[in-house]
């Protein structure tokens, strides 16, 4: 028997090829550092190189590592598909934009920017030049918080902690947009209403800007969370309990741990080890526990290249430039409302 194939039939029977991206790093910082270790490894990448506004920490970084260096941003932009900028807050703009009109895909560390009206800008630059943004909300990726979110409908209370030791690193912004925004964001992405009411208090130790920051959020909803970051703690904790109908949610996003308390209606007869608990109206819940499995991942290699995945497959970044620029809305109005 005789096959014959064209190139159009034969195609049907090929495995799509998704090919290695070509990406470059902006800013060779401690973060910067770190995705280029991750990107280098990556089997969804093709690491270029680099650039440093620093020179000599530049050249440093080569030296050590054997990346290539580029010295100049334009032709490491010229040359790559993806940017990933992991440079300091106040230049987020101005990277971005720049690789957006010639192009490029952008990787973004959060927060997406320093204002709202450059976040806005982006988002319209994004939708013009036919690019994808992602931004670099690592907390979507926490093993924890993946191992839970599903069981997180329609929160009534949240509650999160976020503290940290005192880094000189992350002072350029205030503790909102340096820690606080991870709980604002994994917030946002569980509760299904508008933000309506905000009251916030701030407090500069150290820093030119607040150092300890608690919110109250309100939502349409009824939703309320109540958010704490610190940068001068004594001890770091993240920690975050969503309170829902018959539910209690915690997640550890440091020790990647979780709670899963749950009840429903009691059984007429109970067994000797069930937990009952009757209210004043006489209505039994019997409490129940879930132990959701935590998959071991590195949170920063999966959210760029989940990234990689929604540019091969033209689909929706997991944090959007959308997505991030709401979570620095509510960001901002925090501060604003000091």
């Amino acid at each position: 028997m005789n096959y014959q194939f064209t190139l159009g039939t034969l195609y049907v029977f090929l495995p799509k090829i998704k090919f290695m991206l070509k990406v470059g790093v902006l800013g060779a910082g401690h973060l910067g550092k770190i995705h280029l270790r991750l990107l280098n490894a990556s089997q969804k990448y093709s690491l270029v190189g680099f650039y440093d506004p620093d020179e000599i920490n530049g050249k440093k970084v080569a030296d050590e590592f054997g990346y290539t260096y580029f010295d100049n941003i334009n032709k490491l932009m010229d040359v790559v598909d993806v940017l990933d900028i992991v440079t300091p807050t106040l230049s987020h703009f101005d990277c971005a934009k720049k690789a957006i009109e010639k192009g490029k895909h952008i990787f973004i560390e959060k927060p997406i920017t320093n204002t709202l009206a450059e976040a806005e800008e982006l988002l319209t630059l994004e939708a013009q030049y036919g690019v994808k943004g992602q931004v670099g909300h690592v907390e979507r990726f926490n093993p924890a918080f993946i191992a839970v979110k599903d069981n997180i409908k329609s929160p009534m209370f949240i509650e999160t902690h976020r503290l940290a030791e005192f880094n000189p690193r992350g002072t350029d912004v205030p503790v909102v947009l340096d820690l606080m925004i991870h709980d604002i964001d994994a917030i946002l992405s569980v509760v299904d209403s508008k933000v309506k009411q905000i009251n916030a208090s701030g407090v500069s130790v150290i820093s030119n800007s607040p150092d300890i920051a608690n919110a109250r959020l309100e939502f349409e909803n009824g939703c309320v969370a109540n958010l704490t970051a610190s940068r001068i703690s004594l001890k770091n904790m993240r920690k975050s309990r969503f309170f829902q109908k018959d539910a209690y949610i915690s997640v550890d996003f440091l020790e990647k741990k979780v709670e899963v308390v749950k009840m429903k209606d009691a059984p007429i007869e109970p067994g000797a080890f069930d937990m009952i608990l009757q209210n004043a109206e006489g209505i039994k819940k019997q409490i129940y526990f879930e132990n959701p499995d935590i998959e071991t991942n590195n949170a920063i290699l999966d959210e760029l290249e989940t990234f990689a995945d929604a540019i091969n497959n033209n689909t929706t970044p997991i944090v959007s430039l959308q997505q991030g620029t709401e979570a620095l809305k509510v960001a901002l109005q925090i501060i604003a409302s000091f």
